[in-house]
């Protein structure tokens, strides 16, 4: 222990019982409490993640659907601790709702993103991570019948564990899948709201880490597959079997942390003998939670290439004329950082046949917001929003977009880029224009929805996202925004109500 806002976990100790202590110990009040901006960041995090999958679910994505039917496989009483699926009046088994939800939530890519990067602290490994788990904590919330405030509470709890968790270990230095975070943070969280001990937490933990490990072959291809959005959805589930198992009595590997032969001593081996790799610190009060360093996506679209689309916008508002001619974008250079380059650059993605593959690759993702803006004769972020109908069958193979994608030149900045990530999101876009001449975005450091972003635009702009894309699974898409606002204030019963609305698939 340090400063009485923190809880320090150092190598050399059972970090895993650890976590079970701080988890418990935090649902239960006792390390004071989160300031309010957290919960009201938190609540923008999980209204997001709300308005993705209603989409998702209405427009029938598949693995959403197939792993929806799964868990109607798995009826459960809400009496007899089940909880409800998103949208429907059916109670399943709260792993497989969590399986569900955390799918529909994570479908699109365009919910919440981190970095791993705290330099105050010098934890800077700068693992990725996504909002993607809110479904586990509202599982064990609704089981338990807390009231809104505890509610958020477990949210900002996991995603405390994770985000610090992506601050000290890089997974994907290693090829393990970033989704390990989040699971070890569900099983935690939806134990310390379930009432486990930290030991039997510590249990959950070692069984996930030991028996539940994805590598990033799920994110290699030519073109990704339902794998590469189910993937936090799959892990969280596994978190809540490993937790529920671990409270039902089975045993799992103690102190997994510093165990030689777990992935974190394993892939990184520390100096001294009995330590992991890495101290955690959490915050237990006050406004210093990692959920308040994370990015908001405004659209459908890889986090890696906000930087370009914030340039693009940019040069579009300071050069309104771009939009009236197609033919006169001559050229367009994107310069960016690694990992980004390699991520959203892979030369496979510059033919891409899937969503997935599309909403990962910087050349459709450009070329289609300058084909919506030539269209529109719009150079306004909201109009241009990318949306689902933009990765549909047509849009992948629209000519415009297609002949746009053949003149985009995307590079590796080197070292002048590297070495501004994961501070920000360093892109320069460039257009070469037949009548406007050579036009620069110059470096773009902090796009709208990056945390460090000052503008005062984000809270309009996620509100215009909901209703976009809310409105394809709702027809009264403000009774659902005031469902999921205000969450604080709510009661135990109107959290155990929460998913009950009519969804429609479109």
């Amino acid at each position: 222990m340090g400063d009485s806002k923190y809880v320090t976990l150092a190598a050399n100790e059972n970090q895993a019982l650890g976590i079970g202590r701080f988890a418990v110990d935090f649902m239960a009040g006792k390390l004071g409490q989160p300031a309010d901006d957290v919960f009201e960041r938190v609540e923008q995090f999980h209204l997001d993640s709300i308005a993705c999958a209603v989409s998702a679910i209405a427009l029938g994505t598949n693995a959403p659907n197939v792993l929806r039917a799964e868990a109607g496989e798995y009826p459960r009483s809400r009496a007899d601790g089940g909880v409800p699926l998103l949208g429907t009046s059916t109670d399943v088994s709260p792993e497989k709702a969590v399986l569900a939800n955390s799918s529909a939530a994570r479908e699109w890519d365009s919910n919440g993103t981190n970095f791993g990067y705290n330099p105050e602290r010098g934890h800077t490994r700068g693992e990725f991570g996504h909002n993607d788990f809110y479904p586990v904590a509202v599982a064990a919330a609704q089981q338990r019948k807390l009231n809104g405030e505890q509610t958020l509470a477990a949210m900002i709890l996991l995603d405390e564990i994770r985000g610090r968790l992506a601050e000290v270990f890089a997974l994907k230095d290693h090829k393990v899948d970033h989704v390990v975070h989040g699971g070890i943070a569900s099983a935690a969280t939806y134990g310390a709201v379930l009432g486990a001990t930290p030991e039997q937490i510590e249990s959950a933990i070692g069984i996930l880490v030991a028996h539940y490990i994805p590598f990033r072959a799920i994110r290699a291809g030519k073109q990704l597959s339902d794998s590469k959005g189910a993937s936090a959805a799959i892990n969280a589930e596994a978190g809540v079997i490993a937790m529920q198992r671990a409270m039902r009595g089975f045993i799992g590997p103690a102190d997994i942390f510093r165990n030689p032969q777990a992935i974190f001593c394993l892939f990184e081996p520390p100096a001294e003998k009995d330590s992991s790799p890495f101290d955690l610190i959490f915050s237990g009060c006050g406004s210093d939670f990692a959920v308040m360093g994370m990015h908001f996506k405004l659209g459908l679209y890889e986090h890696q290439s906000a930087g370009a689309i914030q340039g693009l916008i940019n040069l579009l508002e300071k050069n309104p004329a771009i939009v009236e001619d197609a033919d006169a974008v001559k050229k367009i250079s994107i310069t960016i950082y690694e990992p980004a380059f390699s991520i959203i650059g892979d030369p496979a993605k510059r033919d891409p046949r899937t969503r997935q593959s599309a909403d990962h690759s910087m050349v459709y993702i450009i070329a289609t917001l300058l084909r919506k803006a030539f269209e529109q004769k719009s150079c306004s972020w909201k109009e241009l929003m990318l949306l689902p109908a933009d990765y549909d069958d047509d849009a992948l193979v629209h000519p415009t977009t297609r002949q746009l994608m053949e003149r985009i030149d995307f590079r590796h900045g080197g070292e002048e880029f590297d070495s501004r990530y994961p501070d920000g999101i360093p892109t320069t876009l460039d257009i070469e224009h037949a009548q406007l001449g050579d036009l620069s975005s110059g470096l773009v450091m902090y796009p709208l929805g990056h945390a460090r972003n000052e503008s005062k635009q984000l809270s309009d702009m996620l509100a215009h996202k909901f209703r976009l894309l809310a409105s394809l699974g709702v027809d009264d898409v403000e009774a659902l925004y005031r469902r999921f606002t205000g969450l604080r204030k709510k009661s135990a019963e109107e959290i155990s109500a929460l998913f009950d609305f009519e969804l429609k698939h479109r």
